[in-house]
């Protein structure tokens, strides 16, 4: 019966966190505050926005009209694909907070990336319809298809900006200055795992010289 009780308690945390996520983006300042400060989101509802954003940006190769989005299945790479948002995402997660954390930010690992799945919600919420929406307009009628779909991509970088802003406690000159200081952090992580990479690959490629050299001689 208590066990019962808690997983019913838990749902219903989850249900409404993931229902705050619609207050969120739509009152961001009050709504990203309380994100973490209140505790109103969950790690359960970050994962689930991030997955449904990842399989809506899949679902628009399959289903997105023709018209709007030719896709060479051929050169499709689904995995690479799907990384295209989640690399690029735990960069900045990575970066912003590394960042911040020696500049007095507030937010912990956990809640930058909290926050940012939350501000990714406008996109699955608005290009889910916008694809079944592409199927029933005609060429013509193209810019308001491309309107939206931007419109989705701005709110969400919007959200990006507020949601790092009140979970550090940055004013908007500070926050800004480190929204593009977590871009060129972003950069020296790509640089850092490409050159590790190369060192693996080398280190590998000279002990498989080195065991063929002695295979060759005995």
């Amino acid at each position: 019966m208590i066990a019962a009780l808690k997983n019913k308690e838990t749902y219903r945390k989850y249900i409404d966190s993931l229902r705050f996520a619609l207050y969120c983006i739509t009152h961001p300042l009050d709504g990203f505050w309380d994100l973490t400060h209140e505790k109103r989101g969950t790690y359960a509802a970050a994962n689930t926005i991030l997955i449904l954003t990842l399989l809506v940006r899949v679902m628009k190769l399959r289903y997105t009209s023709f018209i709007f989005m030719r896709v060479y299945w051929e050169g499709i790479n689904i995995f690479l694909y799907i990384a295209s948002v989640a690399f690029p995402l735990a960069m900045f997660v990575v970066g912003n907070w590394g960042l911040t954390t020696l500049f007095d930010g507030k937010a912990r690992l956990g809640q930058v990336y909290m926050a940012s799945c939350y501000a990714l919600t406008p996109y699955p919420l608005i290009q889910f319809p916008l694809m079944v929406f592409s199927n029933f307009v005609t060429v013509d009628e193209a810019e308001f298809y491309l309107v939206v779909s931007a419109l989705s991509l701005v709110w969400a970088a919007m959200l990006f900006i507020a949601a790092m802003g009140q979970i550090h406690e940055f004013g908007l000159a500070k926050n800004l200055l480190f929204m593009v200081a977590s871009l060129f952090a972003m950069l020296v992580i790509v640089f850092i795992l490409l050159l590790f990479f190369s060192m693996i690959s080398q280190g590998v490629a000279y002990f498989i010289s080195i065991g063929k050299e002695i295979m060759f001689r005995f």
